[in-house]
């Protein structure tokens, strides 16, 4: 018999194949969305390997304190090697060549425009030297290398990207100063080149303009002689120079730290990207239910007569679990070649945006369709079980009744009553979190009440759509006469149907809600702290994360018009409160007294501007309740690679708000006092004020003026600020909004399904309908309308929901200094506008479907 069960399977998946078509593309899409995750993060895994790879040297010497894969970006420069550690290391046996090597990443390369030629995707722009050792990754491919300081050679992307040839003046903005030389040569990436945008100068020219210190390098290139390995040379140097003496690393070490650096960002990266395919994937669930729930109650006459024929419960269970199992291979399958696609689409979006992805690096691991394949499967075939499982228990006398007996009217009293349990529990878990006093706990009340809610809404959603379903009716559809009622009578005919298709659209709006409620209260609990705490006029910072540069700094302070300038920096240090508690490092905010008049902080006790007095200090409240601190204790403060004092706390900031929350303030007297001149980092923000009469257009068009030959930095007054702030919010809601437009269309497959298979499934109904008087237009009206009423039903289930998770996670962030509540009505209105054209949209096909049905056949159809 089990090969009569695969005939039969394989026989109503082909003569169902129409109605398998958009369950099919649902699980195309949500495979696709994950393969094409997998390859797309590999390819740049593989890029970067390369990379790596190609361009470490055997053993690297670089300076002890230095991290990898960083360059103290706070002091503007990197750490250095003196002139005598390149011939320490070319002494070391079996040393074949080794050379000296600069490389900076805190510069800014502007064209005779002023225009910033770095990249616009956040890889860095790279200043070096170019020695033997670029080669291993590059080859000049027009001009020649620089031979002095006004020659500059760049790499062939940011010269295509840009415009930039031969003869071209670039100035490159260092700490040490700004040097200005002609492109006099172009060189090519024999490698794919992720982005950066790089410029060489000679040596001497970048020891003395990057570094500020001729003779000096950042680290040293060592190639090994034949016969001796990396790790052998590396032990061989160590015991030259003295094993503590610098860093030492192997080629394979060099790229591994590398590579953890970038790994780290890409691992983000794909699971960020995998959890929307989940969503989707989730939705996808929903679709499958509906097809199959809707394909066995069409066939309940045809299930019959295959069990009065002699096929028992458990072969016409496998008959439909081998159908989905057949729908589950063909998407998946489909889908994998569909990731592939996606993924080199995605190369190519990253290469329009500066970052260059090669297809010849395209990584196809064989774990990736495997995946794919394993999770289209196992999705459809769970969604299919219910529906398969109800068909077997279908009875031989079904046979007898007619076929497409629709189903429940009425969700059952046990899921009601399991809804409502779970929506109440959920409901509680959300309320804890609003209550909550700890943002450790509350994260977990909140997470709990996110799932029993969506859970919930799924069991209960039968229950719900003859309630609310009748309610929207009555706004949108009575207008519509006859054919208004009707449609809603359809909508309501199977409840647990309605249900199920509006859950799908649910899940993603309930998403874009909550998150619209989060970003709308970030940005205004960001403005009103700004409102209440900022009294500087404008503020200055860079927009790569660089620091301030020292001419950039003298250009502001000497603008006229400006009452005040301050700086703002961070220096590290380990602070040792009374009672004996070292926290680990921290950083402490140097600043000038001045900061005590831009910034408005509250305070618990003394004065903010006392902390700016000698060898005093401030504290944050929660710490100096955690430690028992008063006004007038001392503190033990060790500044990293300077010295260490004891510093006596002249004021305590309150923690309440969120601007500079639990930070601790020293004037920047105090940290010149104990930090070593070569390690005082640079400030990361200016802020200035003007004077009192100043025209604030005129005085910020002279700060705007004073920093315009310094694009790196951003001059914002309060609404800039302000602005700058909603835009970012904007920006990442916007792409999250966009990876959740995959589960909302396979929601929308799902509307277009379920709508398809009732017009197939009430064929006989429409036929006596367009009998008596219905015409096509008011038939497809009827159809339409029924979309709409079950989109809008899925819309208000979702924006409800996710307005309630919304604040529930804003609450949580109260605690965090997120105080203000925003709900950003007109994106949940226009989201639920919108939503009735995807009900309009998604019923096109099924309506003219409708519309095109001979009336007689349709009467006489079984």
């Amino acid at each position: 018999m089990s090969n009569t069960v695969l005939k039969t399977s394989r026989r109503n998946f082909v003569a169902h194949k129409g109605r398998m078509m958009l369950s099919a593309v649902a699980v195309l899409l949500s495979v696709a969305f994950v393969c094409g995750t997998l390859v797309f993060t590999d390819t740049m895994n593989t890029t970067f390997d390369k990379l790596f790879a190609v361009t470490s040297s055997d053993v690297t010497v670089g300076p002890k304190e230095a991290k990898d894969g960083e360059e103290s970006p706070d002091r503007g420069r990197p750490e250095m090697l003196s002139g005598s550690a390149l011939e320490q290391v070319r002494k070391a046996e079996g040393v074949k060549t080794a050379e000296g090597g600069v490389v900076s990443m805190s510069v800014t390369v502007v064209n005779s425009k002023n225009e910033n030629m770095g990249s616009t995707t956040g890889a860095p722009t790279i200043a070096g030297n170019w020695s033997d050792n670029e080669l291993k990754s590059m080859k000049i491919t027009s001009g020649n290398a620089p031979r002095g300081p006004t020659e500059v050679m760049v790499d062939a992307d940011t010269a295509e990207k840009h415009h930039l040839k031969l003869g071209d003046e670039l100035r490159t903005i260092a700490i040490t100063g700004d040097i200005r030389a002609r492109i006099s040569g172009i060189a090519t990436f024999t490698v794919t080149n992720p982005g950066a945008a790089v410029v060489y100068f000679d040596t001497a020219t970048s020891q003395q303009a990057l570094l500020g210190s001729p003779g000096s390098f950042t680290h040293v290139n060592v190639t090994a002689k034949d016969g001796v390995t990396d790790e052998q040379l590396k032990q061989n140097i160590a015991t030259a120079v003295g094993a503590d003496t610098y860093k030492l690393q192997t080629a394979k070490e060099a790229a591994d730290a590398n590579r953890k650096d970038v790994g780290s960002f890409l691992n983000v990266m794909k699971y960020v990207m995998l959890g929307f395919a989940g969503i989707a994937f989730l939705v996808g669930i929903f679709l499958i239910f509906n097809t199959f729930s809707m394909l066995v109650a069409q066939r309940t006459r045809e299930i019959g007569l295959m069990r009065a024929i002699g096929a028992d419960s458990g072969q016409v269970l496998k008959s439909v679990v081998l159908e989905a199992f057949l729908l589950g291979i063909v998407g998946s399958v489909l889908g994998v070649g569909a990731g592939v696609g996606l993924a080199i689409g995605l190369m190519e979006l990253m290469g329009s945006m500066g970052m260059h992805l090669s297809t010849d690096d395209l990584t196809i691991a064989w774990t990736t369709p495997v995946i794919g394949i394993f999770l289209g499967v196992v999705v459809t075939v769970v969604s299919a079980f219910v529906p398969a499982r109800r068909a077997g228990k279908v009875s031989p006398m079904a046979a007898l009744r007619e076929s497409g007996t629709p189903g429940d009217k009425k969700a059952g009293a046990v899921r009601a009553v399991l809804g409502l349990v779970l929506t109440g529990i959920g409901g509680a878990g959300l309320f804890l979190a609003t209550a909550a006093e700890e943002a450790g706990p509350g994260s977990l009340w909140l997470a709990l009440g996110v799932v029993l809610t969506l859970i919930g809404f799924i069991v209960i959603g039968p229950l719900l759509a003859a309630g609310v379903v009748r309610i929207l009716s009555g706004v949108v559809l009575r207008p519509f006469g006859s054919v208004g009622r009707l449609a809603e009578r359809n909508a309501l005919r199977n409840p647990r149907r309605t249900g199920a298709t509006a859950a799908a659209l649910m899940i993603g709006l309930a998403l874009v809600a909550c998150l619209s409620v989060v970003g709308s209260s970030m940005v205004a609990s960001a403005t009103e702290e700004l409102d209440k705490s900022v009294g500087a006029d404008y503020i200055v910072n860079s927009t790569t994360g660089q620091p301030v540069l020292p001419q950039a700094e003298q250009a502001l302070r000497a603008t006229p018009g400006l009452d005040h300038v301050t700086a703002y920096r961070e220096v590290e240090a380990k602070v040792t409160a009374p009672d004996g508690t070292t926290d680990k490092e921290v950083g402490l905010g140097a600043t000038d007294p001045t900061y005590a008049q831009d910034i408005r902080r509250k305070m618990v006790a003394g004065e903010h501007a006392a902390a700016y007095g000698k060898d005093s200090m401030s504290v944050g409240s929660e710490y100096a309740t955690a430690h028992g601190i008063k006004l007038g204790d001392e503190l033990t403060v060790a500044f990293t690679g300077g010295k260490t004092v004891k510093l006596k706390v002249a004021a305590i900031t309150s923690d309440e708000g969120n601007l500079d929350k639990t930070m601790k303030y020293i004037s920047t007297a105090v940290a010149e006092a104990n930090v070593p001149a070569d390690r005082m980092p640079r400030p990361f923000m200016l802020l200035a004020t003007a004077k009192d009469g100043q025209s604030d257009a005129a005085a910020y068009k002279a700060v705007k003026a004073a920093l315009a030959e310094y694009p790196q930095y951003k001059v914002l007054n309060q609404a800039d600020y302000k602005q700058a702030l909603k835009d970012q919010v904007g920006q990442l809601l916007n792409m999250v909004y966009g990876l959740l437009g995959l589960a909302i269309i396979v929601a929308v497959l799902g509307v277009v399904n379920t709508l398809a298979l009732s017009v197939v499934e009430r064929t006989r109904e429409i036929g006596l309908m367009r009998a008596i008087g219905l015409s096509r237009r008011q038939l497809r009206r009827m159809i339409r309308l029924e979309s709409v009423v079950i989109a809008l039903f899925g819309a208000l289930l979702g924006l409800g929901l996710g307005m309630g998770w919304g604040i529930g996670a804003q609450q949580l962030l109260a605690l965090q200094g997120l105080k203000v509540l925003e709900i950003p009505w007109p994106t949940i209105l226009g989201v639920f506008a919108a939503s009735a054209f995807v009900g309009l949209f998604a019923a096109l096909v099924p309506a003219f479907r409708a519309g095109r049905m001979n009336v007689l056949n349709a009467i006489a159809s079984e």
